[in-house]
């Protein structure tokens, strides 16, 4: 079944990357699950919002959590690295992917309903608490959960393909034997390699090794959506993800294997 989901995954990419409109591309995506019942769940209430819901107030009848990660093609990130405002590019693919991520929920929704599975998601519109800047479904702690990776000082997500691309999910009552969650860090200065790389990079000191201003990222988001206002609510950023050693890979095992 998970070569099935995946298939279906990559389908729905390669019809929206055949679309006329459509300027962006992603690398093959990568796919995780998680069980509903892990406690890691009723964590989040105390490390993302205390608001967080649960898989069951997704679906009450679901016993898988599907997330999946889509890679950005190189040429999107390169193109963010340069400069205080957020490229053109990586705004546009921003928009086009939060369309490709309903296109892909959607499809997964009915392709399993189809098959008998009683499927749900959380509309875009629900998840966001603008009050905390928090997430009340924090599509990357829902994606760490179900081992797709670790988190970076960056508080991104850092996957085998790194950590440029975007992640979204589906709460299904088909049964899928949960990804195990590794054990090593994936971020060089969680690992103990000397990197603040992604520090370094953040254009208004928003991100520091001993905290992150998520009120001044947000500023800084605004700014960058009302520039790329012509392509969509852009309001994005991405310079603490791009021309980092965990830009496309994760980096401690091929630094591990150097030792």
């Amino acid at each position: 079944m998970e070569k099935l989901i995946l298939d279906e995954i990559k389908k729905v990419i390669a019809d929206y990357e055949a679309r006329s409109e459509t300027r962006s591309r992603w690398k093959e995506p990568l796919l995780g699950f998680a069980s509903c019942e892990d406690e890691t769940f009723e964590l989040l209430k105390k490390v993302a919002n205390p608001l967080h819901l649960s898989p069951y107030d997704i679906n009450k009848e679901g016993k898988t959590v599907i997330a999946y990660f889509l890679p950005f093609d190189e040429e999107i990130p390169e193109s963010n690295i340069e400069g205080r405002i957020a490229s053109y590019n990586w705004a546009v693919a921003y928009v086009e992917t939060n369309i490709l991520i309903q296109l892909i929920n959607d499809h997964l929704i009915k392709y399993l309903q189809d098959k008998g599975y009683k499927t749900k998601k959380l509309p875009i519109e629900q998840n966001m608490d603008y009050e905390k800047l928090t997430s009340v479904w924090s599509n990357r702690h829902v994606a760490y959960i179900a081992g797709l990776g670790k988190f970076g000082i960056n508080n991104m997500l850092i996957t085998s393909k790194g950590c440029c691309g975007r992640l979204g999910n589906v709460v299904t009552s088909l049964y899928i034997e949960p990804t195990k969650r590794s054990d090593t860090e994936n971020c060089l200065n969680k690992a103990g390699y000397n990197c603040i790389r992604c520090i370094d990079r953040c254009v208004n000191g928003a991100l520091k090794i001993d905290g992150f201003d998520r009120y001044k990222c947000f500023d800084m988001l605004t700014e960058n959506g009302n520039i790329h206002k012509d392509v969509g609510n852009a309001e994005v950023c991405g310079k603490c993800l791009v021309d980092l050693p965990c830009s496309f890979k994760n980096p401690v095992i091929k630094k591990s294997n150097s030792i």
